[in-house]
């Protein structure tokens, strides 16, 4: 057992025993507080994997099975929903999302739905109008391939908003878009030198051209007024909604400083938290093992019952749209260049030792080949020096794989957290990724199938706001490897689609595991919490490319309502 995991377990298992040792409630005491009937339950639960009744008291799941059988547990204050047509599934865990950054750039410049560079132009030209008074012009979301090489000009940008900076993050955050003024403020000029680990895109004469990347950001991010504690927590309750909207009740906040971890603690107080929430605590490389006091530190002070401050995360690599992602072989279209490790292999082994050895689970971003080698050869050394159960570790993205390396994720115990909304043909892959790699390189990106073949722990998150939060989207590419609005095109890798039960259970019983906590959450299970989700279809009885056009009616969160769609009604199904 995971010894950042024991102790909530073992609280859990108690209440478990409280509530439902035995099956008989007191004569005149209600037997459940809500039960869901009538309805179709997919439990992932291989003992009983279909149901048609769950019930729930004080949180936990005390019944599941037919709806006979659901009847015994119906008292006067019990509050029964009957669903016919519909579908129950255990609430969906995202391994790897950023609801409080996210929900801030919602509030600000956000051009994450403009689609090319003619609607991002106009969202930008809207903003600069809206906020006329704002001293910059901040946000983000613009997608690469909308800009030659994915790189827009500071030209471009300045013809936008000429009287103030501006500074708009990619959709992958991995690049920034800026404007002359904001390269003043930040006495970025061309002698400026590439910062380690970044990159400043130059024009011809070598001027800065208005694309920042990777810790060249950081040039002028730091120059921007800082958000207070306010904004933060809005933006942390925006991301919440959408989260709850979405049927997520489980997540991995990917990236965090002590400002987001305020925020977490704050809704925690207020009660507004509507998801459980293990927050990844951000390091920094020019620190080293140093550090891993300050985060143990953190840990304790932040700690709460439903946010766990328990993960550290290391970015190994960048993109590869960018061209900072690590590679193996140089990259087709740059000859000669791999990109670069943000974190060397021998710090890299001592962090990862020290993290563990501190009981805190390592997340890991790992993109390109080279990225994913040395982490798991990270792993692997730890494995060796602690072949005792310790924290479960897990690497995001690993979106391209060497073949070789895809079967040391299930030998080192690490889980592999996907973004399977990326894996499509969509033009970042057209035209960035493919034209990066090379046809026989590509073959490898996103291999889900084989990692989950190899009897792997394998997750799912969504990295938003890089692109949506909606599991079942996301799901849907993962079944047909075609973008969720393509119902007939050929499926991109097809070797690499896995099947609905195996995508459920990534979204649920995988992202259980990745967070610790598969003996209390992940499947609709007698003595687990009721975190559930009801959505309006049976998705095992709809073709595949519809997927994404269902929608979450209820989400559950510990039998406690956090989200339901207007269409279901107080009581009954509402239809």
């Amino acid at each position: 057992m995971p010894r950042a995991a024991s102790a909530a377990r073992a609280r859990h298992l108690v209440a478990v025993a409280a509530v439902v040792a035995g099956t008989a409630a007191p004569a005149g005491e209600p037997r459940a507080d809500l039960v869901l009937t009538g309805t179709s339950v997919y439990t992932v639960d291989a003992a009983q994997p279909w149901a048609q009744a769950v019930a729930v008291r004080n949180g936990l799941i005390v019944y599941v099975g037919d709806t006979v059988g659901a009847r015994e547990w119906i008292g006067p204050a019990t509050l029964v929903r009957r669903l016919p047509g519909r579908l129950v599934v255990p609430g969906f865990h995202d391994t790897h999302v950023h609801p409080v950054t996210g929900g801030l750039e919602m509030a600000e410049c956000d051009v994450n739905d403009a689609e090319g560079r003619g609607a991002i132009v106009a969202a930008v030209a809207a903003c600069a109008a809206r906020d006329s008074l704002a001293p910059w012009i901040r946000g983000g979301g613009w997608q690469l391939p909308a800009f030659p090489d994915g790189s827009p000009s500071r030209a471009l940008l300045d013809s936008l908003v000429p009287d103030r900076p501006a500074y708009l993050t990619s959709a992958d955050v991995h690049s920034a878009w800026v404007n002359t003024r904001a390269l003043a403020v930040a006495g970025v000029n061309r002698d400026t030198p590439d910062p380690p680990n970044g990159r400043i895109v130059r024009d011809a004469s070598g001027e800065p051209a208005g694309t920042l990347r990777e810790a060249a950001m950081a040039l002028v991010a730091r120059h921007i007024p800082p958000h207070t504690d306010a904004e933060y927590l809005a933006g942390l309750r925006r991301g919440l909604a959408m989260a709850a909207r979405f049927g997520i009740t489980a997540l991995q906040e990917a990236s965090a400083d002590e400002r987001i971890l305020r925020a977490y603690a704050a809704a925690e107080r207020r009660g507004e938290l509507t998801a459980r929430v293990i927050v990844s605590l951000t390091t920094d490389p020019a620190q080293g093992t140093a550090q891993v006091a300050r985060l143990a530190a953190l840990r304790t002070r932040y700690a709460g019952r439903l946010v766990r401050p328990v993960a550290a995360k290391i970015f190994e690599d960048g993109v590869i749209e960018g061209q900072t992602a690590a590679l193996l072989a140089p990259y087709d279209d740059r000859p000669g260049y791999r990109g670069g490790l943000i974190v060397p292999p021998p710090l890299l082994d001592s962090l990862v030792h020290s993290l563990d050895s501190a009981g805190f689970k390592v997340h890991a971003h790992a993109i390109g080949d080279r990225a994913i080698r040395v982490t798991l050869d990270a792993f692997a050394r730890q494995f060796g020096w602690d072949s005792a159960a310790g924290p479960r570790h897990i690497m995001a993205h690993i979106q391209l794989f060497d073949p070789a390396d895809i079967p040391r994720l299930a030998e080192y115990g690490v889980v592999a957290s996907f973004q399977p909304l990326w894996a499509y043909a969509d033009s970042y892959i057209r035209e960035l990724t493919e034209p990066r790699l090379g046809t026989v390189r590509s073959r490898w990106l996103y291999p889900i199938r084989s990692v989950v073949a190899t009897g792997a722990v394998v997750a799912a998150g969504s990295d938003w706001p890089v692109s949506s939060m909606d599991p079942l989207a996301a799901m849907q590419v993962a079944v047909t490897r075609r973008a969720p609005e393509d119902s007939t095109g050929d499926a991109w890798i097809p070797e690499e689609r896995v099947g609905l039960p195996t995508i459920l259970r990534a979204y649920t019983m995988g992202g259980a595991r990745a967070d610790d906590q598969e003996d209390s959450t992940g499947s609709v299970t007698v003595g687990k919490w009721a975190d559930l989700v009801v959505l309006d279809r049976n998705l095992f009885e709809i073709p595949a490319h519809r997927i994404h056009e269902a929608r979450v009616l209820l989400t559950l969160l510990a039998g406690r309502e956090v989200y339901r769609d207007p269409a279901l009604g107080a009581r009954g199904d509402g239809r």
